[in-house]
C-alpha cells in the first residue's frame, strides 16, 4: 500500500476548478443559482465531463443523470466512489456539494501525476438533484442508485412548471444509457463543507463525521374551496392556504420546543392556488421537516408534526393528504471507514473534531447499502445555502488532503 505523509493534493489546480465552477450559473453576488437539470447545470456537467476525459477517466452517465468518472485499478474489484453534487440552491453558494465533486476529481488527477495505480478502481460521482430545490425531495438520484427510490417514480417528479425529471434530463442531454445502480461498491467517501460553525468556531481543520442527525420530512396537500373573501362567513370558509400556514407555524413551534437540545424544525415551503387577493385558495402544498441528534427525540418530533397535519385540516375544514414522507440520518457511517479518515488526519498532523452532520447528503443513501464516511471542511461562520457562503483555500486544503489519503488507503488495502 502506497502511503506517505508527504503526499498532498495540487491545491492550485483544485482552486482553479472551483473558480471555473463559480462562473457557471451565477446568482446573487458571490453566489450561484444552478438548479438541477437547468441549462446552467448542463454547462457545468459538460465542463466536468471534459475535465474527467482530459484526466483519462472513463465517463458514463446513468438513467437518472448521475455522472461517473472511472479510473481503473490493478484488479477488477468493486470501486471506491467519491462524490457529491454540482447543483445548487436558488440562492446557493460556490462550495456546497461542489467541493466534494471537484475534490474527488483532484484526487484522481493527483494519482495520475504520481503514476499511482490503486488496487481497486476509483470513481468520482456527480449525483443528480441532491438539493431538491427544483425537484422535491432532495437526494433523489442517489436514492435511486441504491434502490431506495423507484426510478420511474423519480423520473416523473415535476417542478413548479410541470417539467418532469425525465423531460429535463432529455432536454439537457443527460439521460444516460447505463443502468441506475445494480452494482457493488467497495466504499463511498464524501467531502463537504460543514454547513455549521463548529469547526470554524473551534479552530479545527477537519471534521470527522460520526453520524447524522435523524431527520423526518413530509409533503402535504390540502384541499378546500374557493369563495369570496368579503361576504363568505368565517364558519363556512375552507381556506387551504390557511391550513398549510397553520401546519407550518405548528412545525416551527415544535422546533422551538426542542431547540434547547439542538432540535430543529423547518417550515420550508408553502404554495397555494389561486393565491390571489379577493378569493380563498382551494389548494395548497406544504413541505416541512424535523430533526434531532437523538433518534428517539426526532421520532417524538415526527409524531407531533404528523398530528399537526390533521390538526390544521380540522381547524380549517380542509382535507389533508400526505403525498410523500422521507427519513434519513442516524448511526449510519461505517466505523472502519471513519477509522480510515481518522488515521489520515493523524498521518497528516491536522487537528480534527468529531461531529454529526445536521444536513442531508447523498452519503446518507449510500450509507444504507455500502461502507460510507464523510469528511467536513470548515466554512466561515457556518453560513450556507446563501450567496455569502465561504470556504477559503486554507479551510479546504486539510480536508482535501485527508480525502486523498483516506481514498488511497481504502483503494489500495489488501
Amino acid at each position: 500500500m502506497i502511503q506517505s505523509s508527504n503526499l498532498r493534493a495540487n491545491l492550485d489546480r483544485f482552486l482553479a476548478t472551483m473558480e471555473a465552477s463559480a462562473q457557471i450559473g451565477i446568482g446573487r453576488e458571490n453566489g450561484l443559482r444552478r438548479l438541477a437539470l437547468s441549462e446552467a447545470d448542463r454547462d457545468m456537467r459538460d465542463l466536468f465531463v471534459k475535465w474527467c476525459r482530459e484526466s483519462g477517466l472513463k465517463v458514463s452517465v446513468d438513467g437518472i443523470g448521475n455522472i461517473f468518472g472511472r479510473r481503473e485499478g490493478r484488479e477488477d474489484l468493486p470501486p471506491i466512489l467519491i462524490g457529491s453534487h454540482l447543483d445548487t440552491q436558488e440562492n446557493g453558494g460556490r462550495f456546497d456539494g461542489i467541493v466534494g465533486v471537484l475534490a474527488g476529481l483532484e484526487v484522481l488527477r493527483r494519482l495520475n501525476d504520481l503514476n499511482i495505480t490503486t488496487r481497486r478502481p476509483i470513481e468520482v460521482v456527480d449525483w443528480t438533484n441532491e438539493e431538491g430545490a427544483r425537484f422535491s425531495p432532495p437526494m433523489v438520484a442517489s436514492g435511486c442508485f441504491v434502490g431506495d427510490h423507484d426510478l420511474d417514480w423519480a423520473l416523473n417528479i415535476k417542478d413548479d412548471d410541470g417539467v418532469s425529471i425525465g423531460e429535463a434530463l432529455d432536454s439537457i442531454g443527460y439521460r444516460g444509457a447505463i443502468p441506475v445502480g445494480k452494482r457493488e461498491v467497495d466504499g463511498y467517501f464524501e467531502l463537504h463543507i460543514e454547513q455549521g460553525d463548529e469547526l470554524d468556531r473551534n479552530n479545527r481543520e477537519v471534521g470527522v463525521v460520526t453520524h447524522g442527525y435523524k431527520s423526518h420530512g413530509v409533503l402535504v396537500e390540502y384541499r378546500g374551496e374557493t369563495a369570496h373573501t368579503g361576504p363568505w362567513p368565517m364558519e363556512r370558509r375552507r381556506n387551504a392556504l390557511v391550513a398549510g400556514a397553520r401546519l407550518l407555524t405548528a412545525v416551527d413551534d415544535i422546533g422551538w420546543e426542542y431547540a434547547s437540545t439542538s432540535g430543529k424544525a423547518t417550515a420550508a415551503r408553502l404554495i397555494a392556488s389561486p393565491n390571489k387577493p379577493g378569493i380563498l385558495s382551494d389548494w395548497a402544498e406544504a413541505v416541512c421537516d424535523v430533526r434531532h441528534n437523538d433518534p428517539d427525540v426526532a421520532d417524538q418530533m415526527r409524531v407531533k408534526m404528523m398530528n399537526a397535519i390533521n390538526d390544521a385540516a380540522g381547524r380549517t375544514g380542509c382535507a389533508a393528504r400526505v403525498l410523500n414522507t422521507w427519513s434519513w440520518g442516524g448511526d449510519i457511517f461505517d466505523q472502519q471507514m471513519v477509522k480510515t479518515v481518522r488515521e489520515a488526519v493523524g498521518n497528516l498532523g491536522y487537528n480534527s473534531w468529531d461531529l454529526p452532520s445536521q444536513a442531508g447528503h447523498d452519503a446518507y443513501f449510500l450509507a444504507r447499502h455500502f461502507p460510507t464516511a464523510m469528511i467536513f471542511t470548515p466554512c466561515k461562520d457556518g453560513i450556507t445555502h446563501n450567496n455569502n457562503e465561504l470556504a477559503t483555500a486554507a479551510m479546504m486544503e486539510p480536508g482535501l488532503n485527508v480525502l486523498l489519503h483516506a481514498v488511497l488507503a481504502r483503494a489500495d488495502r489488501p
